[in-house]
């Protein structure tokens, strides 16, 4: 008996769950394009940096490869944004709503009728 009053109780609640994992992929999706543009302004400022630091120290861009600039972007901002990156896809992969047999794929086509 119980076992069929919570089956009864998580297709009721199905739509809920259905909204809140849509509400949650939508948040982690809005994180990830916030991170990609706090990544992009944080490259522009050391970019900067750099250029500032070299012509206050009169050093010419010659003794400087884009190799090594790259390479030292790389390393500050690309790795721990990456990191986040995968995190946050990790997240996305796991949100999902559980469904309950036939009954369940009925609802999930009324929803859409709704």
């Amino acid at each position: 008996m119980g076992q069929i009053i919570s089956d009864v109780t998580d297709i009721l609640n199905y739509k809920e769950n259905k909204n809140a994992a849509e509400k949650n992929k939508k948040k982690i999706l809005s994180d990830i394009v916030s991170d990609e543009s706090e990544k992009q302004n944080i490259v522009k400022k050391v970019l900067a940096t750099q250029r500032a630091k070299y012509g206050a120290s009169g050093m010419s861009a010659n003794g400087i490869t884009e190799k090594n600039v790259m390479h030292r972007l790389q390393q500050e901002i690309e790795t721990p944004y990456d990191n986040k990156i995968k995190t946050n896809m990790a997240k996305l992969n796991s949100i999902g709503v559980k469904k309950k047999n036939m009954l369940t794929s009925i609802l999930e086509h009324l929803d859409k009728l709704v």
